[in-house]
């Protein structure tokens, strides 16, 4: 994929929403240099579900690929010099470390700017750069917990519930991606360079754009969570999960009566649309036990008929079969960087009928140390004696 050629991007970032963004960033042609630790980044060294493949953490292999890696340490003055001068050609640098912490090593805002104009700074914090929770952890679960999104997830006879991804993660790395690009494009209008700021507390609360609006221009609900078994305090019945003879069965929105046509169940012909929210609960309750009476597959054909909103709860077992993402090439298998394969998740959109392919595998650490170095001036001499001295490190 070439639709970001020609754009240089420093990423000093670590943990997830930060190398994610990067990734999608490289996905679309930009050139990424992954700028870590000499001992590497969080990412590289710790793995959801303690997961190593071949020494390669699997959170390294989420948001790796398709960048170069270089190590610096950047408590070292000669470290620090040799990035101002990467800066120097630079059009993005994105970073995701606490508030302030750039800024002492000499590498915020103010002090790049200062070398390259033009450049345009990405910052993500947790819950932003300046106010009473500037220097609060920023971390998926917490999040979750303080923007309501837990109080509002699960059902209403039970307990607040995480959702069972690192969503808001997730989300700020679109939302930071998003905004990189937008002053890109403002830059190539313009010339001018800009800071650009993202949070986690925030990308939260843009996770529940349609249920808060409701709330906030008085939208009520006797529970924060969906009652009787329904998804969402704020929707109809029977909107869930339920129960077959052999698993789970989600129903969308549908009217009553038509559920009642396609399922068998008179009951409902006495049910208006109004009811729908006036009756939710009573109407969940009769879908759920109807529900019961057959298996997943055995249902599938029926709601198909009757055109009712419905999916079956698949595992990750199921999706690498599912012929959809098949199709679509959602997963690929490729040579890791140790010989071995590696199965990633691709980048999720397509331009031109093509998605952006694997140019690079999540790389060993500093692999590419002297090809960046080297490219922005430094001779063999210099970077061998960068790396001797400890303030790079290079495969």
């Amino acid at each position: 994929m070439t639709l970001l050629n020609g754009v240089k991007i420093l990423s000093f970032n670590h943990f997830l929403a930060g190398p994610l963004a990067a990734q999608t960033l490289a996905d679309l042609g930009a050139d990424v240099i992954a700028v870590e630790p000499i001992d590497g980044a969080f990412q590289r060294n710790w793995a959801v579900a303690n997961r190593f493949v071949e020494g390669d953490s699997v959170n390294h292999l989420a948001t790796g690929r398709n960048k170069r890696s270089i190590a610096v340490d950047l408590k070292n003055p000669e470290g620090v010099a040799a990035i101002r001068k990467l800066v120097e050609t630079a059009d993005v640098v994105m970073e995701n470390f606490r508030p302030g912490t750039m800024d002492k090593l000499g590498l915020g805002y103010e002090a790049l700017k200062a070398i390259n104009p033009g450049l345009i700074y990405a910052v993500a914090t947790g819950f932003g750069t300046d106010g009473p929770y500037r220097n609060r952890p920023g971390q998926d679960l917490l999040l979750q917990a303080m923007s309501g999104l837990a109080a509002r997830t699960g059902r209403a006879d039970g307990a607040p519930t995480a959702v069972g991804a690192v969503i808001v993660d997730q989300h700020a790395a679109s939302l930071y991606a998003m905004a990189i690009l937008a002053a890109l494009f403002a830059k190539s209008r313009t010339g001018e360079g800009r800071l650009v700021e993202v949070n986690l507390y925030q990308a939260a609360i843009d996770l529940q754009v349609e249920p808060l609006t409701a709330w906030l221009n008085g939208a009520t609900s006797a529970t924060s969570r969906g009652p009787g078994g329904i998804a969402s305090w704020f929707s109809p019945g029977p909107y869930g999960i339920h129960a077959t003879a052999d698993g789970y069965l989600a129903v969308s929105m549908a009217a009553p009566q038509a559920l009642g046509l396609a399922m068998g169940i008179a009951a409902l012909q006495d049910f208006t649309e109004a009811d729908s929210f006036a009756r939710r609960e009573e109407i969940t309750v009769i879908v759920a036990e109807k529900l019961k009476e057959k298996t997943t597959a055995e249902w599938l054909p029926l709601l198909d008929a009757g055109k009712i909103w419905h999916a079956p709860v698949q595992d990750y077992e199921d999706l690498q079969v599912d012929p959809q993402l098949t199709h679509m090439g959602a997963f690929k298998t490729v040579e890791g960087a140790h010989g071995v394969p590696v199965t990633m998740v691709m980048h999720p959109a397509r331009y031109d009928g093509k998605s952006p392919d694997v140019r690079l595998v999540p790389q060993p650490l500093g692999a590419q140390t002297r090809d960046v170095l080297a490219e922005v001036g430094f001779d063999a001499s210099e970077i061998e004696a960068l790396v001797a001295s400890g303030a790079v490190g290079a495969k």
